[in-house]
């Protein structure tokens, strides 16, 4: 979870860091109180509002998926989706970089933090721009473009099972929605969180 990410990498992930903060401030508004339920998806539990519906994994390959609704301004509703591949699936590196070719170059934003949560210390990458939306069975590897796109990727490690992947997608408003509701699911205080990698660079630079 700690191992630095290589420096090709690194100067990816430093490319207009900035411009995503402002697109976080909105989470803090649109944040708001709403019953919520604990699901639990093998070796983890997550503390969800009743709003996103739980749906059956369209795939063996996850432990869980939710359909979150569309904020007003936005069209179409937002996925979370949660895997598991019994303690494989690659490390945070190669990960990232997967997630990150699923945006498109042109207008992609970017930063990756790191934190701490009841059921494990995490990483979180942070995309917007525009999405190559998977579409029709996955074998066919069809996709489509999502303009104005956000995703919050998760890795959580979790003690002695392995790492869980939280994959968050949809419209730049919802998914901006639910940003903070994502992180305290799984027991995390996105207060806590630190840059990593090139972030965390750039940060003492500019201390």
């Amino acid at each position: 979870m700690t191992r630095r990410l290589p420096i090709v990498l690194l100067a990816v992930l430093g490319l207009a860091v900035s411009s995503l903060l402002a697109a976080d401030k909105p989470e803090k508004k649109a944040a708001k109180k709403a019953a919520a339920k604990p699901v639990k998806l093998r070796d983890i539990t997550l503390t969800v509002p009743t709003t996103w519906e739980q749906q059956k994994p369209s795939s063996r390959l996850r432990a869980g998926q939710f359909k979150l609704p569309a904020v007003k301004g936005d069209k179409d509703s937002a996925e979370l989706a949660i895997f598991f591949f019994g303690g494989t699936g690659g490390g945070a590196d190669a990960n990232i970089r997967r997630w990150i070719g699923q945006f498109q170059a042109e207008g992609r934003k970017m930063k990756v933090l790191t934190g701490e949560s009841t059921q494990g210390p995490y990483l979180l990458l942070d995309l917007t721009g525009t999405y190559n939306k998977p579409i029709g069975p996955p074998i066919q590897r069809r996709t489509k473009p999502m303009k104005g796109a956000r995703m919050l990727a998760v890795i959580l490690a979790v003690k002695g099972k392995g790492n869980y992947f939280l994959k968050l997608t949809g419209p730049m408003k919802t998914v901006t929605a639910s940003a903070t509701t994502l992180r305290q699911s799984f027991g995390a205080d996105p207060k806590k969180e630190k840059p990593y990698g090139a972030d965390a660079k750039k940060d003492k630079k500019d201390k």
